[in-house]
């Protein structure tokens, strides 16, 4: 079968979508006319920024020729050189930690992957867990350096990493250039050479009703006329006929076949996909929550599903107000769009008294979330306002994402945070100052493994630090060069309070905030402190509280504008009598107390603005 299909894994910013433009242009899938960098990033923010956020797959149509002795040539002249046909099927997967299910599937979809390692950087943390998991699935991995062009590629140091972490022999490891093309010739030919062709499980040869046919989904997006369309790899027979039903074994969802095709990189019709092809199936459903990534299709409820499927859960949970009351069903019908096109995002309604109606948003990690507020704020043309990130909790069996769901102030009695193991790379220069920032932030160290100049520290944190400016920081320690890794270990019992802040004796809800209780008077006092710089000063005094419970941990307080009543003009009434002035003073502060009484202190949306992001 002159099928291969494999992947680019790498780390963010290694060059996956650079190289994968010089594949598409080598083997003519693009002509030149309509190559543009980056050709599999569809997403304006994926340009943008330069990272890849979702996996991308494309058909490659190489030919391969071979020379009189017998050695991979191309013919010149009157040359004699037989040929092979060969399809590429190429999934080009995001480098981030947040869409580590997503390459997890990408990878279960294709028998190889190329293992790309920036010459200038080396091994980091995506790179290490990428392979990994591409090994634990009996992938065969080409380790291939990139970005060999550059001036300070350091290629003997990389080609040291690759053979000391995954035990590659010297001569196994490719040099190319993503942005010139080197080397690239080679790699393609490596990939029709080292990678096995898919096993055929038997192409359909019962008739419709006894048909042997598994696919599995490694993506989907949504289309408003054919419903939810599945990115499939056929693992064994064929898809059916159009207009068959299709069963999803995991959501018991029924569905039809309305368009099968493949990728190139736009869509493309066909007559059906057979055993071991990669494309396309359009299911014609209408409801995104049915087709979910690592599911099964089949024709019968009754099959075996295909193993390695996990629901994708919600790690990281904000709230998305509408910074005007009047945008809500805006915001809903955009959120509700866009939860179409990404189905590992939730969202749920959400009342607050200080911001109004809004959604509980739940996301698959920072970036996840940062990511979708940008798309919807370019894409929807919603303005936003986001509360805090925080992580779900457990209290008994009862999930708690959101601390206004916490009844308790002063003792939350059997609450469970998530813990999560950590994998930190760093260069040696800078163990020291990542190992005081992990501890600070509660991590608990497991393990340090040398690679070359290189390290690997492991250790077990909180997820509730890491999301609070955890990663800024290590960028900041380590001069930018840390990476790091992480996955999900299990919810453990912590001593944790509610931090309220209460801003003229009123309480703000959407600044509450769950805390490891040794830090919660430091949080209360430095959550006042910012409230103090960005609260506009009113005519009465302003008083800003941090409570746990009914106890106050923290205070600041604004002091009023004042206006001297004595002065009248340039003159000082009364003249000398002060029982005048007197009257004046007291009449003075009987307003103000009570102005303080009816009045309600209005945080401004630029307050909350400068407070969550900060």
């Amino acid at each position: 079968m002159n099928i291969r299909n494999f992947s680019i894994i790498a780390h963010v910013d290694h060059g996956k979508s650079t190289l994968a433009d010089r594949l598409l242009e080598i083997t003519g899938t693009v002509t030149g006319d309509k190559m543009q960098p980056q050709l599999l990033d569809s997403l304006a923010l994926e340009r943008e920024r330069g990272i890849t956020i979702k996996l991308a797959p494309v058909r490659l149509s190489y030919t391969q020729y071979t020379g009189p002795s017998g050695q991979n040539a191309i013919p010149l002249g009157n040359e004699v050189a037989a040929s092979s046909a060969y399809t590429l099927n190429l999934i080009d997967t995001p480098g981030h930690v947040d869409f580590s299910y997503e390459v997890s599937r990408a990878l279960a979809a294709v028998e190889g992957a190329v293992l790309l390692v920036d010459a200038t950087q080396g091994i980091q943390a995506q790179t290490l867990a990428h392979g990994l998991a591409a090994l634990e699935q009996n992938l065969t991995l080409i380790p291939v350096i990139n970005k060999v062009d550059l001036p300070n590629a350091d290629i003997e140091n990389a080609k040291k990493q690759l053979v000391d972490t995954f035990g590659f022999s010297y001569d196994e490891i490719l040099l190319v250039s993503g942005k010139t093309g080197q080397g690239v010739g080679e790699l393609l030919r490596a990939i029709v050479e080292r990678i096995p062709a898919p096993k055929s499980r038997g192409v359909a040869t019962l008739p419709p009703p006894m048909w042997k046919f598994r696919a599995l989904i490694f993506d989907s997006f949504y289309d408003p006329f054919k419903g939810v369309v599945a990115q499939v790899r056929i693992m064994e027979g064929e898809t059916p006929p159009i207009n068959s039903t299709l069963c999803f074994l995991q959501t018991k969802a029924q569905g039809h076949v309305l368009e099968t095709g493949f990728f190139a990189p736009q869509l493309t019709l066909n007559n059906g996909l057979k055993a071991g092809e990669i494309g396309y199936i359009a299911t014609g459903i209408k409801e995104p929550d049915l087709v979910r990534v690592g599911d099964t299709i089949a024709i019968d409820l009754s099959t075996e599903p295909l193993p390695g499927y996990k629901e994708v859960k919600p790690m990281v949970f904000v709230g998305l107000f509408p910074i005007d009351s009047d945008e809500y069903f805006e915001l809903k019908e955009a959120l509700g769009k866009f939860r179409l096109t990404d189905p590992a995002f939730s969202y749920l309604p959400e009342q607050s008294d200080a911001l109004g109606a809004g959604f509980r948003c739940g996301f698959l990690g920072l970036l996840h979330a940062e990511v979708v507020q940008e798309r919807l704020s370019g894409e929807f043309n919603v303005d936003l306002l986001a509360t805090a990130p925080s992580v779900e909790y457990m209290l008994g069996d009862q999930p708690i994402t959101s601390p206004a769901e916490l009844s308790q102030g002063e003792n939350i009695k059997g609450l469970k945070e998530p813990w999560v193991s950590l994998r930190i790379f760093v260069p040696q220069n800078y163990i020291g100052p990542v190992m005081e920032l992990v501890q600070e932030k509660r991590g608990r160290f497991l393990n340090m493994q040398h690679f070359g100049t290189q390290v690997e520290m492991s250790y077990e944190m909180p997820l509730s630090e890491m999301v609070t400016n955890f990663y800024d920081r290590l960028k900041s320690v380590s001069s930018g060069f840390a990476s790091l890794d992480w996955e999900l270990l299990d919810f453990r019992e912590v001593n944790a309070v509610r931090v309220d802040i209460l801003v003229g004796g009123e309480k703000v809800d959407a600044l509450s905030t769950i805390v490891f209780r040794p830090k919660a008077e430091s949080f209360g006092r430095n959550m006042v402190e910012k409230l103090k710089e960005v609260l506009p000063r009113q005519n009465f005094v302003i008083a800003i509280q941090a409570a746990i419970g009914g106890t106050i941990i923290a205070r600041e307080t604004i002091s009023p504008f004042r206006k001297d009543v004595l002065m009248h003009g340039s003159k000082v009434v009364g003249g000398g009598d002060f029982t005048r002035k007197r009257k004046l003073l007291e009449k003075q502060k009987k307003g103000k107390k009570k102005m303080k009484m009816v009045g309600r202190v209005e945080i401004p949306q630029e307050a909350f603005l400068s407070i969550l992001k900060s």
